[in-house]
């Protein structure tokens, strides 16, 4: 059963069994003294309730945050249940008079380094900690020096945990990272098949062109010639077989001109196998029915602009969703894309989309770029179809 989870789903299952074993005197406490003295309970009866409540928000709390995590962009109620989680623990310790909320601040410790930036998860995982000194002196009358000591041991134990969850994510998005730049590999191949196909095409055309259409044309006047010379029966089969060569050298003509005309370089294969790998984002791909290029380097352009696009998406833009789409007119081809990320007022152009900008500039295109903080980036990419002048 183990196998069939993955390294996030076991964190989340080993923090539920670590809350569920908090829980145990907790729950003890309860059943087996619920009538009897604060000196024989574990817990007097105003504190039994409220750690109850206590523990089992702090179970709600987490169980909503660590679904799908990971497999998605954190929210600002991600960010809010953590903290829920970090007052739930704190307040069982406060109403229990022990320990058992540093075991819980644990866990939220694993939870941490997925919702936030590093430094902002340190910070955290350090103040939640400090909360606990008030709470050690006046619930369980230690002295400051003794209180500070048994929070840093807290903190040791959750600096352990902390590091897991930050090593798991880390090792999450280069999953992620190297499903993206399998897709774009697949989506390489295609393309590159395609060119294959698309150059073996050209040059069965030529060879019929220039060699079987040559000996047709030739073998045609040598019949035209030889049914000038005979006589009878001769020059009857002289002039069927001269019709029978026009023929055939009118068949190879339109054979050549079909092989052209249906060698373009399929877009809808390649665009289609470079977002089915990609996980992190949920892309709407829009495309027309046949979209194919003549150009190879055309092609290899706007499938790289929409893999930069991608990437600059789930890298920079905090977004969850995708559009693209592609749409071509006889003078140009254009790839339009849009996101729900964050934006920005003020933009700087990155490696990525200058090279952009400049494998479109090289054959005569430009790259538009909408960008509004608040309201996600859009940018439309043109490319013409053929050279420009």
């Amino acid at each position: 059963m183990l196998n069939r989870l993955n390294h996030t789903q076991l964190l989340r299952y080993a923090g539920l069994f670590t809350w569920a074993m908090v829980g145990i005197p907790i729950v003890l406490s309860n059943l087996y003294f619920p009538d009897a003295d604060v000196e024989e309970s574990l817990l007097s009866k105003p504190d039994m309730l409220g750690s109850t409540v206590a523990y089992f928000v702090f179970g709600l709390a987490y169980w909503l945050v660590t679904h799908d995590l990971g497999a998605r962009k954190p929210r600002w109620y991600d960010i809010a249940l953590l903290a829920v989680m970090s007052f739930a623990a704190i307040a069982v310790s406060q109403l229990t008079g022990t320990g058992l909320g540093g075991i819980l601040l644990m866990i939220v410790a694993g939870v941490i380094p997925w919702l936030m930036p590093i430094s902002a998860a340190v910070i955290w995982l350090i103040l939640q900690h400090i909360a606990l000194v008030p709470v050690f002196i006046k619930g369980q009358g230690f002295t400051p020096i003794a209180a500070i000591l048994q929070t840093a041991l807290y903190i040791g134990y959750s600096s352990f945990t902390f590091m897991t969850g930050l090593v798991a994510r880390q090792q999450a998005q280069a999953r992620e990272e190297q499903r993206r730049l399998n897709a774009e590999l697949r989506a390489t191949r295609v393309l590159l098949s395609e060119s294959s196909r698309m150059s073996e095409r050209l040059r069965i055309s030529r060879e019929l062109h220039d060699l079987l259409g040559h000996h047709l044309t030739a073998l045609s006047l040598n019949l035209e010639v030889a049914g000038h010379l005979t006589e009878g029966k001769a020059h009857d089969h002289v002039k069927q077989s001269h019709t029978l060569a026009k023929l055939l050298l009118t068949d190879v003509r339109e054979a050549v001109s079909e092989m052209r005309e249906d060698g373009g370089i399929d877009l809808k294969t390649a665009f289609n196998s470079l977002v089915d790998g990609v996980t992190a984002l949920k892309i709407h791909l829009d495309l027309p029915e046949m979209l194919q290029l003549d150009d190879p380097d055309r092609a290899h352009v706007l499938l790289r602009c929409a893999q930069e696009i991608i990437t600059n998406t789930v890298r920079h833009s905090g977004a969850d969703e995708l559009w693209l789409s592609l749409s071509k007119t006889p003078e140009y081809i254009e790839l339009s894309a849009r996101d729900n990320g964050r934006g920005a007022a003020n933009m700087t152009h990155g490696n990525g989309l200058r090279g952009m900008c400049e494998r479109l500039s090289e054959f005569g295109g430009h790259l538009d770029i909408i960008n509004t903080a608040g309201q996600g980036l859009s940018l439309t990419a043109k490319l013409p179809t053929k050279e420009t002048p």
